[in-house]
């Protein structure tokens, strides 16, 4: 008897309600498959006091712990935060509530941010900040995302607005430029506001890069070293650019010989920064150049296996088919009675709606099979470095890099499928075991 009677008042109920409660269900669905995964991550955490013999010759007793604690530490973080005014659907009474609902979430956001960076990130040792040097990060931060973030919406507020039927077509082609011009200047222009990247000293390491590169054909023009230590202790690789201008940039956190981690600064010395801390840590961070070399051998081999080419062009065709779905449901006033917006309708009120809400079930769907994806091509790029003849020295380097990041080796399989964009590290280093081995 309940079901058709809760069927009856479904029906019942204005279209514009049953929109809004389908989204409420659907996002308290979400909630609970995520409190259920956590629970089952927090399991593996709490019940996984000891090192396995497995994974004995992977980390000691110690290093096991802290790694177990720090992750246990994290999943206990989370926030979610969102804001919704009514206003009058103008391009500048837009911008004035996007910089409004981005000023509310920073601030709402700061104590989480806090939190995260100076008891959890610094209880396990990663955080190097100050309080000082926060506070300065996140208002420069605040004010490059509004530098860019202003326009480029009021740029694409008047593109649908005068798009005419094809607007979405305009929309979809400006967001490709604009990602790519962003894409092409970040590391140039925005990363160097934040970090300081000075080219890598002559020396072996930068000539077994271009060597490495020149082998199988990457145009390489520069290497970087960037100084995350300035930060944090987490390390990092990445390459950038387009065409023939590729460059690479490397963590000073990833290179044994060259973070400032390694090196003891007495007070007052050169080398010490008064936003930064000086640490002294028992054990060497980073990897040896044979073992910077492996990990670059996995990164090149997105690039030679084409994987960058094909997450652009996944991102593209799926941001195309968002627009051209906005474009079918824009004028659906029910969308945004829905929302409490009866008498007007506003384009931006309109985006975040179908975005947020409307394509959530899609967003969830699309983003599952996007971390397949991507744990498919992590193991491709291991292969492809073990083809380079680099897979003793990934093995060591992948191990080092869970140490020195704290990194848990063992995962609840449903867990890590649904969130882990790569692979856990044991099952990494059996892809590679055999070739180690050899």
């Amino acid at each position: 008897m309940a079901l058709p009677l809760l069927g009856e008042l479904w029906d019942e109920l204005p279209v514009e309600k049953r929109i809004f409660c389908s989204v409420l269900l659907f996002s308290w669905a979400v909630y609970l498959w995520e409190a259920f995964l956590a629970r089952r991550q927090r399991k593996v955490y709490r019940t996984t006091t000891h090192v396995p013999w497995e994974l004995g010759q992977i980390m000691d007793s110690e290093t096991f712990e802290k790694s177990r604690l720090y992750q246990l530490d994290k999943s206990t973080f989370s926030f979610w935060s969102g804001l919704y005014s009514e206003l009058e659907g103008t391009i500048a009474q837009s911008l004035v509530f996007l910089l409004l609902a981005t000023l509310f979430s920073a601030v709402t956001g700061l104590p989480w941010s806090l939190y995260n960076t100076f008891v959890i990130e610094e209880k396990h040792g990663f955080n190097q900040q100050t309080l000082g040097f926060f506070f300065k990060d996140a208002i420069k931060k605040f004010i490059v995302t509004q530098c860019i973030l202003l326009p480029v919406t009021s740029l694409l507020l008047y593109i649908i607005k005068i798009g005419g039927d094809y607007f979405f077509i305009y929309a979809w082609l400006f967001t490709l430029v604009v990602s790519l011009v962003l894409v092409t200047i970040y590391a140039d222009y925005i990363a160097p506001l934040f970090d300081k990247f000075i080219p890598l000293p002559e020396g072996e390491l930068k000539q077994a890069i271009e060597m490495m590169a020149k082998s199988i054909d990457f145009p390489l023009t520069k290497v970087y070293v960037v100084e995350g230590s300035k930060r944090s202790s987490h390390s990092n690789a990445y390459f950038y650019g387009f065409f023939k201008n590729k460059r690479i940039v490397l963590f000073d956190t990833l290179l044994e010989d060259y973070s400032a981690l390694n090196k003891e600064h007495p007070e007052g010395e050169d080398g010490e920064d008064d936003d930064t801390k000086s640490k002294v840590k028992n054990k060497k961070q980073g990897c040896k150049n044979e073992e910077v070399l492996a990990v670059l051998g996995h990164e090149l081999g997105h690039w030679k296996l084409g994987h960058t080419i094909k997450n652009i062009v996944i991102s593209q065709m799926n941001s195309f088919l968002c627009f051209f779905l906005f474009a079918v449901l824009i004028g659906q006033k029910e969308l945004f009675a829905a929302f409490g917006f009866y008498e007007t309708q506003p384009t931006l009120i309109g985006l975040m709606i179908i975005f947020q809400f409307i394509f959530s079930p899609y967003n969830e769907v699309l983003s599952f099979c996007l971390t397949v994806l991507s744990r498919r091509f992590e193991f491709q790029a291991d292969a492809f470095a073990k083809e380079l003849g680099k897979a003793k020295d990934l093995y060591s380097a992948l191990i080092k890099l869970n140490k020195d990041n704290l990194g848990f080796p063992v995962s609840d399989w449903i867990f890590s499928m649904w969130h882990y964009s790569h692979p856990p590290l044991l099952e990494r280093l059996q892809a590679l075991k055999d070739a180690k081995q050899d």
